[in-house]
């Protein structure tokens, strides 16, 4: 049995060896600038918090972090797979950040829309890109109605859209009975909306008549319907606005509740109601509980 040449075995190992040098001695001298300043963009980019002007933050130091890597491996030829994948990793920070730019655009409207903004969805923290959206879903039309002209009219107009007042004030009536008012930036139509279900079809059950010029806007039911099916947010954000809107009414009935003839109306049904005043003379009578003569 013949012996393996360890000899020769060595010499292999030593050669294939040669072939990869591995590190002899440490550099004596650090890496440049450019590769100094890549690092400390990048840590600081990988700092930056939520939301998006966190993500603005971040892309923006990430970019400039990338593309210093990327003249620093492009100085150094041995590095062509690091210089690729340092422009990959730029290219796709440019775009991210191209789109968070858009995002974040500065989206202008018109005074009325910019005031129904900053009164009713600005405090909910609704960004300017979804009210962009609320204010396509209306096409940006705002309705005009002169004064003593009615929106609705008891028992005939159908409830087909959801609207808010802009300017001017509007009284409610039902059987020619004062309910209430409806001042700017309330909607005029909350208590209707909330009554019915997407596929219900209903009238309003009190008159809404303007005493001044009045300006609003209004959204048809099914492009809402069809939004808030596409943007769930926009759709809770509706249904506290909404809501809101109903419960002030009808804390703003408490002191108004009984009309002259005795009857008090509720919001809080499709349709109004009203009970009877009671009688406090005859509820005496009725509290009256007879005293029983005492037995002999």
């Amino acid at each position: 049995m013949e012996l393996p040449d360890f000899d020769a075995m060595n010499s292999t190992l030593e050669t294939a060896v040669a072939d990869y040098p591995v590190c002899q001695a440490w550099r004596e001298g650090a890496e440049d600038s450019v590769f100094q300043l890549a690092n400390i963009f990048l840590v600081l980019g990988f700092m930056g918090g939520s939301g998006l002007y966190g993500l603005l933050y971040m892309l923006t130091l990430l970019t400039l972090g990338f593309f210093c890597a990327t003249v620093w491996s492009w100085e150094d030829a041995c590095t062509t797979d690091g210089f690729l994948w340092n422009f990959a990793l730029f290219g796709v920070c440019v775009g991210q950040l191209v789109h968070v730019s858009y995002r974040l655009r500065i989206v202008t409207f018109d005074k009325e829309f910019q005031e129904l903004y900053n009164c009713m969805f600005k405090k909910l923290g609704v960004s300017l890109s979804h009210f962009g959206k609320v204010v396509a879903c209306c096409d940006g039309d705002l309705q005009t109605l002169e004064k003593d002209h009615c929106f609705a009219m008891e028992g005939k107009t159908a409830i087909e859209k959801l609207s808010v007042l802009l300017s001017g004030r509007m009284v409610v009536t039902v059987n020619g009975e004062f309910l209430h008012y409806i001042y700017p930036f309330q909607f005029l139509d909350s208590p209707e909306w909330d009554s019915l279900r997407p596929s219900e079809e209903g009238v309003f059950q009190v008159t809404l008549r303007a005493e001044s010029r009045c300006r609003y806007v209004a959204w048809r039911r099914k492009k809402l319907y069809l939004l808030f099916a596409k943007h769930r947010y926009i759709a809770k954000v509706f249904a506290l606005v909404v809501r809101n809107d109903i419960a002030e009414k009808l804390f703003s009935l408490n002191d108004k509740a009984f009309d002259s003839s005795g009857h008090r109306y509720d919001l809080r049904l499709p349709s109004y109601c009203h009970v009877p005043k009671p009688d406090l003379d005859k509820s005496d009578a009725l509290l009256h509980v007879p005293v029983q003569p005492a037995a002999k």
